[in-house]
């Protein structure tokens, strides 16, 4: 006879405590959640899909006086160094596009211009950091101007003379005898011909502001195809949206990226052609911003969206320090020189330098492109942003030029670029990836999306398994839900998913008055994680 047999003959009506149990502590919990009040249960919940963890911009990945300027700039401004770093990566290209690109292998090759746009709320002094990053770009500008003055002044004069040389041998061949007139002819259409090869050439100009597209386009000739837009605003995306031309007129910003050519047809004057435009840009922007332009007819389908490098740094509103360190002056010297070295080194270059890859470096970049290509899989992580992660490694390849070029801003297009480069641009397109993931997830969704993951966020952190809903909106910042009525679309959507559901209201009674604050139940899985 068992144990427990005889424990039960002995004492039937007795307790077992001296039995083991044979479930393990904590069995319950692993159990299918309870029945609700009520007795109904509860359906396993949908998925509402949390906020991402955005990643701060990776600052160790620039070479050190590029990353010393980003972060005392980042610190006496008390800015987020995303907005400070992707300036600096803007101000480097400004510097280099046009005049350098990188040769993956085979025919892959890529320009040195890049998009970059941050979105920052107002008030977060992105003006401030556009003056210190910009700045020392616009002198060492000032400094090419007065270079090109001189060349402008050499070119007029040398297209007078032309000219007067090709008018006055025409009156000879217009007076000339019968059998001198030929050869008298020939010589003054030689000479008018060396007049009209004559170029006088616009004034240099790297930045230019808000630019329409006619403007850019006229830009893009006088500067050699090369050209920078930056804007602490982002009027830019008004533009492009149709704010003077009552449509939408993108083809310049398209072409100005990739490198596609643009024929420029301008005023009074034959239309030219730009072989390889090099557009780079550097904005910072208000979130909403980014609605407004992905509402754009054509911005997505014709991909440009698809070409910016994006941030969305959470800003320092309300956490920052009034007394920062001030930016030393040795870096912003260093800054300014450095950037005026790789900038004057190129200015005359006529032919495009191109960089290469050392064997290690292509292998870092191989390696990249086997990542990206299996997270656009079918079921892949970067698959609903496929029109942008299509060009993540050729963005990657970009910026590891743009890393190599700030590390050798004097001779850089004569050294390959090395796998640690390579290494790093990786980091700033993984960076710019989570970015990336987040815009264009915000691009879709809805107000109450974005409400119901606030309030998600809160009962997960603050679980109630019952309350009202006055209770809740005692319970939840003021800043997410101002009032009470803030509440109802983030409520129905939690309550489409699964996660909470409304109580039946209590009999009213016949004294009337106010009806009840509705009661909402929490699913297990909150309350009980």
């Amino acid at each position: 006879m068992s144990p427990l047999t005889s424990a039960t003959a002995a004492d039937p009506g007795g307790t077992f405590d001296n039995v083991t149990s044979l479930f393990p502590d904590g069995w319950e919990d692993a159990m299918e959640p309870p029945p609700a009040a009520g007795g109904e249960p509860w359906d396993t919940p949908v998925d509402l899909g949390e906020s991402r963890t955005l990643p701060a911009f990776p600052t160790d990945t620039l070479p050190g006086w590029l990353g010393d300027m980003v972060t005392a700039v980042a610190e006496e401004t008390q800015t987020p160094a995303d907005l400070a770093g992707c300036l600096a990566l803007a101000a480097v290209a400004t510097a280099a596009a046009g005049k350098v690109r990188i040769h993956i292998r085979g025919r892959w090759q890529e320009p040195t211009n890049i998009y970059t746009a941050v979105a920052m709320d107002p008030g977060s002094r992105k003006s401030a950091v556009f003056d210190h990053m910009i700045r020392p770009l616009l002198t060492v500008e000032s400094t090419l101007a007065e270079i090109s003055q001189v060349r402008i002044v050499e070119a007029e004069l040398a297209l007078k003379l032309a000219k007067a040389a090709a008018e006055k041998a025409g009156q000879r061949a217009a007076n000339a005898d019968a059998d001198q007139r030929p050869a008298l002819t020939q010589e003054a259409i030689a000479l008018g011909k060396e007049a009209a090869a004559v170029t006088v050439p616009a004034e240099t100009q790297l930045v230019a502001d808000d630019a329409t597209q006619e403007s850019l386009g006229t830009l893009l000739a006088e500067q050699g195809g090369r050209i920078a837009v930056m804007s602490p605003e982002g009027g830019i995306f008004d533009i492009i949206a149709g704010l003077y031309s009552g449509s939408a007129n993108m083809g310049i910003f398209l072409k100005g990226h990739a490198g596609d050519m643009v024929r420029v047809n301008r005023q009074g004057r034959p239309s030219q052609h730009v072989d390889r435009p090099a557009v780079t840009m550097g904005l910072a922007i208000q979130p909403e911003v980014l609605d407004a332009i992905a509402k754009v007819k054509g911005a997505d389908g014709r991909g440009l969206l698809a070409r910016y490098l994006y941030a969305v740094p959470e800003s320092l509103v309300g956490s920052r320090n009034t007394e920062p360190e001030l930016i030393p002056d040795d870096v912003v010297d260093t800054y300014t020189a450095k950037l005026a070295a790789l900038a004057m080194a190129l200015f005359d270059r006529a032919e495009t330098a191109t960089l290469t890859l050392t064997p290690e470096a292509d292998a870092v970049m191989r390696a990249y492109q086997k990542v990206t290509e299996a997270r656009l899989a079918k079921n892949g992580p970067l698959r609903p942003i496929l029109k942008w992660a299509s060009k993540r490694d050729g963005a990657v390849a970009r910026l590891a030029a743009l890393l190599h070029l700030a590390t050798h801003p004097t001779d850089g297009w004569d050294r390959p670029v090395e796998a640690a480069t390579l290494a790093a641009a990786t980091r700033l397109g993984d960076y710019f990836t989570t970015h990336a993931l987040h815009v264009f997830d915000a691009m879709g969704a809805d107000p109450g999306r974005d409400a119901a993951r606030l309030l998600f966020d809160h009962l997960r952190a603050n679980p109630m398994p019952t309350f009202t809903k006055r209770d809740l909106f005692r319970a939840v910042p003021r800043s997410d839900f101002r009032t009470i009525a803030d509440l109802a679309p983030a409520l129905d959507l939690l309550e489409e998913h699964g996660w909470l559901r409304q109580q039946a209201p209590p009999p009213r009674t016949a004294r009337g008055g106010r009806p009840p604050s509705p009661r909402y139940q929490l699913h297990p899985q909150l309350t009980r994680p």
